[in-house]
């Protein structure tokens, strides 16, 4: 095997221009793909954490009251006795389920929830809001509203709310200013604004109002019970099978961020499917041009070939020869491009940034699959010296050495 080791390298640097731009274009090939590798994996990844990242992974709500119909005597059907309008879904045992699901070990916090609509009302201006009642402590563990405070404090007392910048540019209000707050249930309350936040996403800097958690219970009428409760878990990725396991222990609603997401997954999944048709494609090149080159290279050294046949050399011999010079130029070529890929997809990520600082590609270098792309192009340079290889052990002694 040494032997045709050697002959594969004398081959190759026989004609090193041309060895030189083979390498190359297979460099170029792998460089493609580990970047749009990481292209993807990365944009995959910031579009599940903006989303993911103010939202709980996990909901567990009362579960939805379904109409019944009740049968009386003979064939007189009666109509189902539903639960009035005005009773609010809350769940009641609150306490028990969330100890249920705290503790299960994959849980990192849960956090119950009072929530509702209403209306703030700042003089002539009057807003509609979505109330959300949290505990002070709490009040970062779902959405990172702390971290994001622009003006005043995250300060949840009794009689303070934190608003979001658009709903404070609307009503034209500062921290320290009060506003009057009122709930679908038609119960007031007057509040200062202690703090203003601004996550980046439009539901919440525009029409959530946090609120105390006792002082919005009051507020929306649920002094038994809460709205639902979140959860956060250490691997979002488990969420699908946790949710189930929470809707059987409690019997309540359970749904997970993926469930409520499923167009973000369609697009990622689409996102996906481009850049493996891109990625496809770049192997195709890297395919195309080591059987040309090989061939190119069977057909010139047809007589040398012709005469080694003569001498004795094996068929055999002649097939591990090129498709060695396939596995070399592969490997070369592969590791070169990993390398620049590694090196391009770095400076992208962290030079070519927007004027908030964000990157304009949200490349992850860490993501590139470099060993996957390696093996992959050092692979399919094989495949594609085989017909070469074939071609060249196809020679006829006799017809090559009469040329």
């Amino acid at each position: 095997m040494r032997y045709e080791v050697k002959v594969a390298l004398r081959y190759l640097l026989s004609s090193k221009t041309q060895s030189a731009l083979l390498i190359g274009g297979v460099a170029i090939g792998v460089l493609v793909f580990c970047f749009m590798t990481a292209l993807i994996n990365g944009l995959a990844t910031f579009q599940i954490e903006q989303t993911v990242g103010s939202i709980p992974h996990i909901t567990i709500e009362p579960r939805e009251q379904e109409p019944r119909v009740l049968r009386g005597d003979g064939a007189t059907i009666l109509p189902a006795i539903l639960r009035a309008n005005t009773q609010r879904e809350q769940i009641r045992s609150w306490q028990t389920t969330l100890d249920t699901v705290t503790a299960d070990p994959l849980v990192r916090v849960a956090v119950p929830i009072v929530a509702g609509n209403g209306l703030v009302t700042r003089g002539q201006a009057v807003q509609p809001v979505s109330i959300t009642g949290v505990k002070p402590e709490q009040l970062s563990e779902i959405a990172s509203i702390g971290d994001n405070i622009i003006s005043g404090s995250a300060d949840l007392d009794l009689d303070g709310v934190i608003i979001g910048s658009r709903l404070a540019r609307n009503l034209s209000i500062q921290v320290g200013q009060p506003l009057v707050i009122r709930s679908d249930r038609g119960r007031e309350r007057n509040v200062r604004v202690r703090g203003i936040f601004s996550i980046g996403i439009e539901t919440l800097d525009e029409r959530v109002v946090y609120m105390n958690f006792k002082s919005a219970k009051a507020l929306l009428d649920l002094d038994n019970g809460v709205s639902r409760i979140d959860v956060k878990l250490y691997d979002l990725n488990s969420a699908g099978d946790l949710s189930t396991q929470f809707r059987t222990a409690t019997g309540l609603k359970s749904t997970s961020w993926t469930e409520k997401n499923r167009r973000l997954f369609d697009a990622i999944q689409g996102q996906g499917s481009t850049g493996g048709l891109i990625k496809f494609f770049s192997i195709v090149t890297i395919v195309i041009g080591v059987a040309s080159a090989l061939l190119l290279t069977s057909v010139r050294r047809k007589p040398e070939i012709g005469i080694m046949r003569s001498m004795g050399v094996t068929k055999s011999f002649i097939t591990r020869v090129f498709v060695l010079q396939g596995v070399l130029v592969g490997l070369l070529g592969a590791l070169a491009g990993a390398g620049m890929a590694y090196a391009f997809c770095s400076i992208v990520a962290e030079f070519i940034l927007r004027p908030n600082g964000r990157p304009v590609f949200p490349v992850d270098p860490a993501q590139g699959a470099y060993l996957f792309g390696i093996m992959l192009a050092t692979g399919a340079s094989a495949l594609a010296a085989i017909l070469p290889a074939r071609a060249a052990a196809g020679i006829d002694p006799v017809e090559a050495i009469s040329q």
